[in-house]
């Protein structure tokens, strides 16, 4: 889910504006958004892990995924 969202941020201006957003200090902000690394690995970055817990996405509208299984199973 975060790789997702986060290839919609496309420049590393907007990458770098959007962490600070987050709650991301600034320079680890700075080290994430100017990454030339794929987006998989930037997925498995810890400052990613920590900007979009399971809270900040439920709060953007994303189920978590245990929540997304539970519903599947159910039916």
């Amino acid at each position: 889910m975060r790789t997702i969202y986060w290839k919609q941020w496309k420049k590393v201006k907007t990458k770098f504006k959007e962490l600070q957003k987050l709650g991301v200090e600034e320079e680890k902000a700075w080290i994430c958004a100017d990454m030339r690394n794929g987006n998989w690995y930037r997925g498995g970055y810890f400052v990613l892990q920590t900007a979009f817990n399971n809270k900040k996405l439920r709060e953007l509208g994303y189920p978590t995924f245990t929540e997304f299984y539970l519903k599947v199973c159910e039916n």
